[in-house]
């Protein structure tokens, strides 16, 4: 009967991370409605004005003070942000040059993380073993306990290089018991959403458009390259490292921290982007 309750509370077991305004966007006027159930977005994108763009280079993502204040850590903190950049440029790497932030570009994206829920390590830790443990012994694991769960916000824009607003995007995922596989460390989830976020922007700039609600569109060859650990496309994405690949996936299924398999800084894109010649 216990296991049963459990069972139950776990299903329905979920985050809720609201969207939320960081006041960093140049404009939140022309934002359309909240969509979205799993993650939650509200999206502004004018096509035209990306049917010429050619290069684009990435503003090292930022936290809002309220988002910094949740986080101990400023490696923790590093450690989202990076990887939400690192998939940016290799996914906007399909369509555009991607140049590094002390370039210009037709195209300038700054992302900011507007509030961040941090996860419990403890319960990830609890999860992660009673999920395992179960594995060996049932036909299925346990799914994540409904507790400790976390989540990330983000607001994020793409700027021509006269500063006007070529498409905005506010988005919100809170973990998921069943979605989420937990990691122990407080931004277990954070980490694993920022890459989430990544690519339903990276979307929206590459289409110029709202993209559909189910993407079954297969990685290229430089995406698959790049997430195996590879050599990008470009040089520019070097900055931000290069992703843990199969170890960081096996890590991950195992709810090890992500800091044990990335630890990349992006020491070298926020010089770059606060030289004289990046602005």
């Amino acid at each position: 009967m216990a296991l049963a309750g459990l069972l139950s509370a776990t299903l329905v077991g979920c985050q809720s991370v609201p969207l939320k305004e960081a006041g960093t966007l140049t404009s939140y006027g022309k934002l359309g409605p909240s969509k979205g159930m799993v993650a939650k977005k509200r999206l502004y994108v004018d096509g035209q004005r990306l049917v010429d763009v050619k290069t684009v280079r990435i503003a090292p993502t930022t936290f809002s003070f309220a988002a910094a204040s949740k986080i101990k850590s400023d490696a923790d903190r590093d450690l989202v942000s990076n990887a939400l950049d690192r998939a940016l440029c290799v996914a906007l790497s399909d369509r555009y040059q991607m140049v590094p932030a002390n370039q210009p570009a037709d195209l300038t994206v700054r992302s900011v993380i507007a509030d961040i829920v941090p996860t419990d390590k403890a319960l990830a830790g609890v999860s992660t073993a009673i999920t395992i443990g179960t594995g060996f012994v049932l036909p299925v694991s346990v799914p994540r306990l409904p507790v400790g769960l976390g989540g990330l916000a983000v607001e994020a824009e793409a700027v021509d290089a006269s500063g006007l607003q070529s498409a905005a995007m506010l988005w919100a995922r809170g973990a998921n018991s069943i979605l989420d596989k937990p990691r122990v460390s407080e931004v277990g989830d954070a980490y694993s959403f920022s890459t989430k976020f990544a690519d339903a922007f990276s979307q929206v700039l590459i289409s110029g458009k709202e993209p559909k609600a189910l993407n079954i569109s297969l990685p290229t060859r430089q995406r698959m390259q790049s997430w195996l650990g590879g050599k990008p496309k470009y040089a520019a994405c070097d900055a931000f490292g290069r992703a843990p690949g199969l170890v960081g996936a096996i890590a991950a299924k195992y709810g090890a921290p992500p800091q044990w398999t990335d630890k990349k800084p992006k020491a070298a894109a926020q010089q770059a982007f606060n030289s004289p010649t990046a602005r």
